[in-house]
């Protein structure tokens, strides 16, 4: 028989569908999966009439393994990766290669990294994105670890990959250990910001604007003809047009409890651990945190207070200006993403290629739209670019959208919508470009109580002093600083 070009160990569903998407592209996959029963309803359903191998141990999946070995995990993050490496090692030989596809913890990815090539072995962590459909037909994947392993497993990758317009796969090396999982992170992050700027935008719709679901069905139609044009905002045109057997509409029976699995609180905690003001991917992790308080929003409602929400305006004139406090948003979403990929670069000495990440973002993943190109031609204009607001592109944009944006944000304070994340944003906005922010009067306020010391205008940058603002302070200062 001959040796199998991959193995994959896990057949759930993402892993069911990467073993099918790599038989069609021509690859033999041997597969096993801890429930050992499930290999074989895999090969008798779902594979049958393919090449894919079905093994019974990781001793026979990896003895029909061509060399170098690589073995692809597709289990749940966390312990059980560790368990199977631990399984692995053993069966495995020098050069040989571990790849982890699941929705890993940068940190544990580095971790692991670190730990697989201590024993003669190499390790990848790839960001997989696209959900079920994206497994099976291309996904959007972000792979880092060892880049010696990286030329092994280029061709399988690139080849399962979505592709864009002119046929460039969505799957390139990030850098080094964590840094395939950590872009996949950021990218979830986005995709909770995203996801929460548009539940915003329909929110407004409807308990504002009182639009029906076939009306917010065509307004999304039609943003997705434009330069809102995007995986997303596809999905939703699709959720508000669908309706059961009854003829009733899903999205008006589903409780308004969102869950999370993660990522989107990773990428916040990471951006408070690195000083990076993430503030929109942040609230959108806190809105599903106040989501899923519904019995205390329920009875809250019954006794706290707001103004009626009674729109007296042009609707029309106020759906586009939501679509353009949308675009405006999303603009700020990516860019804070972008600002935390530039911090982790420098934190973990990653050469990151800001451009090429947009353009593997570009199709196959969950944030895929027409909006990435205009991040990659950013880059490749200016790959030392600071910051997506610097862009030309970018700064047009929001300065031509700005004015709807602070009329959205401003109606819905009037009266009493919740939008934190497009009003985070926007307040993130006026502070990054304000030259002056009143954060004087914090430092003043740390020195006073804690002796923290305190930098001076007319004074250069590193030099710190301390006022006895009482007159009763001693001279001595705390023994730290950070700004």
């Amino acid at each position: 028989m001959d040796k199998a070009d991959i193995g994959l160990i896990g057949l759930a569903v993402m892993g069911q569908n990467l073993v099918l998407n790599m038989n069609d592209h021509g690859f033999k996959v041997a597969v096993f999966n801890r429930t050992v029963s499930k290999v074989d309803d895999f090969i008798n359903g779902n594979a049958r009439g393919t090449q894919v191998v079905g093994t019974h141990s990781i001793k026979e999946l990896v003895s029909v393994l061509k060399r170098p070995r690589r073995v692809m995990l597709m289990v749940k993050a966390g312990q059980p990766v560790d368990d199977f490496i631990e399984k692995l090692i053993p069966h495995l030989e020098e050069g040989d290669i571990i790849v982890d596809g699941g929705n890993s913890n940068y940190n544990d990815t580095i971790r692991c990294t670190a730990y697989v090539e201590s024993k003669g072995l190499l390790y990848i962590g790839a960001g997989v994105s696209g959900g079920e459909e994206g497994a099976r037909h291309g996904p959007s994947i972000m792979p880092g670890g060892s880049p010696e392993a990286w030329p092994h497993v280029k061709p399988v990758f690139q080849a399962i990959a979505a592709k864009v317009a002119d046929g460039m796969p969505c799957c390139d090396w990030v850098g080094e250990n964590g840094a395939g999982h950590y872009v996949k992170m950021v990218h979830n992050g986005i995709e909770y910001g995203d996801m929460q700027l548009i539940c915003e935008a329909y929110y407004l719709m409807r308990h504002l604007l009182g639009m029906s679901n076939e009306e917010m069905h065509h307004v999304f139609a039609g943003w997705n003809e434009g330069k809102l044009d995007s995986y997303l905002i596809e999905i939703t045109r699709d959720i508000l047009g669908y309706r059961d057997e009854n003829g009733d509409y899903v999205v008006d029976k589903i409780l308004d409890t969102a869950g999370q699995k993660g990522t989107g609180k990773w990428t916040a905690v990471s951006a408070l651990e690195m000083g990076i003001p993430l503030t929109l991917i942040a609230e959108a992790v806190l809105a599903r945190c106040l989501s899923a308080l519904k019995e205390e929003r329920v009875a809250a409602s019954r006794v706290l207070t707001g103004p009626e929400s009674v729109f007296d305006g042009d609707e029309e004139a106020f759906v586009n200006d939501i679509r353009d406090a949308l675009y405006a948003a999303k603009i700020i979403s990516y860019t804070q993403g972008y600002m935390l990929l530039r911090a982790a670069a420098v934190e973990y000495g990653w050469n990151l290629n800001y451009g090429g990440i947009a353009l593997m973002w570009r199709g196959g993943c969950i944030i895929r739209s027409a909006f990435l190109g205009r991040i990659k031609e950013a880059f490749d204009k200016n790959p030392k670019l600071a910051n997506l607001l610097l862009d030309d592109y970018f700064k047009g944009q929001v300065d031509a959208a700005q004015a709807a944006w602070r009329c959205v944000v401003a109606r819905a304070v009037e009266m009493g919508i919740p939008v934190p994340a497009m009003s985070s944003a926007l307040a993130f906005y006026d502070g990054y470009r304000r030259e002056r922010l009143p954060a004087n009067l914090l430092q003043a306020q740390r020195d006073y109580f804690g002796a923290h010391t305190y930098e001076r205008v007319d004074r250069p940058r590193g030099e710190f002093f301390h006022t006895n603002w009482t007159g009763r302070g001693g001279d001595v200062t705390s023994g730290s600083y950070q700004a």
